[in-house]
């Protein structure tokens, strides 16, 4: 019988590669750059299957124009924003995701990024690497403490409880808001809020770790912002979307946000080139799930839904 085709658009990790070329005939854009819409349609009229990533955007004038011939989108990721569901569905094309698996490493870059942000990281780094630490004083580089400080999330699912654990080491007061609250073995002493603005009003450190979705675009915008306590520190690794990135940039020059830590923008990649004078916004280019045993774990996840798939069995993570 013969293996299912798939489609691997981009270069995934090599234990996943040498997995999916064992179990399947494997197509695999060696060039690991983002398929275009074209791509896309193209090669779902000469595969079965599809491991995209969140740079693969499945709108639905894209899923109007595939071929019959694909049935399952494997999506390498946890966020599928990228992805027109309700489309997908109604052309009867299951689509899954990996969820779980990246919960950690993405809470590591959180924690990166938060103290980061807090502790002038960016321009100490400067000022070493340039040869321009010449003075000391009990004012110089004075930052924000994490310690026993209010952290507010927004967002209590895997990532943000994971985020939260991790906060829990450094003495942090947890705040959250999500659509429900958590049964008390998960909210481990959280504070609920059942609304986002009063969560804002305790919030010293903000972290969001919400999906996107059009709901929550331009979640954080300038009236949210102004809620913050004078002096928070902003902290983003779940998608640019959920942003007002103008709002933000005014709220920091101002002075009423301190600094924020920034994982993902509204535009990438790129990011936002207005944030780059700012040596209080501490960037890094959407990497929170990008450790190698995270990447071994998705692409096996991506794998193991295909394999369920094919094999005549409800993927486990199957979303449509």
């Amino acid at each position: 019988m013969a293996k299912p085709v798939i489609w691997i658009p981009r270069r995934l990790s090599e234990a996943t590669i040498a997995r999916a070329r064992r179990d399947y005939e494997v197509i695999l854009n060696e060039a690991d750059t983002p398929g275009t819409a074209e791509e896309i349609v193209a090669m779902s009229a000469r595969v079965d299957g599809m491991i995209p990533c969140h740079s693969e955007h499945f709108t639905a004038d894209v899923v109007a124009r595939l071929d019959p011939r694909l049935r399952i989108v494997a999506n390498h990721s946890v966020g599928v924003d990228h992805c027109d569901l309700a489309a997908l569905k109604s052309r009867g094309i299951v689509v899954t995701n990996t969820p779980d698996v990246l919960s950690d490493a993405t809470a590591e870059i959180a924690m990166l990024l938060m103290l980061g942000a807090a502790r002038h990281a960016v321009r100490g780094d400067r000022i070493v690497r340039q040869g321009e630490w010449d003075s000391w004083s009990p004012s110089f580089m004075v930052g924000k403490q994490v310690t026993g400080a209010r952290l507010g999330i927004v967002g209590m699912g895997r990532v943000g409880r994971a985020f939260a654990q991790k906060a829990r080491g450094f003495g942090m007061e947890i705040h959250y808001h999500n659509r429900s609250r958590l049964a008390p073995d998960e909210e481990q002493g959280a504070v609920f809020h059942d609304g986002i603005d009063s969560l804002l009003e305790v919030a010293d450190f903000l972290s969001l770790h919400c999906p996107a979705t059009p709901e929550t675009v331009d979640l954080l915008n300038a009236e949210r912002l102004a809620r913050l306590p004078a002096g928070a520190v902003v902290v983003n690794t779940a998608r640019g979307a959920l942003i007002d990135e103008a709002a933000l940039l005014a709220a920091i020059e101002r002075g009423h946000v301190a600094a924020a830590g920034l994982d993902c923008f509204k535009v990438e990649p790129g990011g936002n080139p207005a944030f780059a004078g700012h040596e209080n916004i501490f960037m890094l280019p959407h990497i929170g799930s990008a450790t190698r045993a995270t990447r071994d774990a998705m692409g096996a996840r991506a794998l193991d839904n295909l394999d369920a798939f094919f094999a005549g069995r409800e993927p486990r993570d199957r979303l449509v």
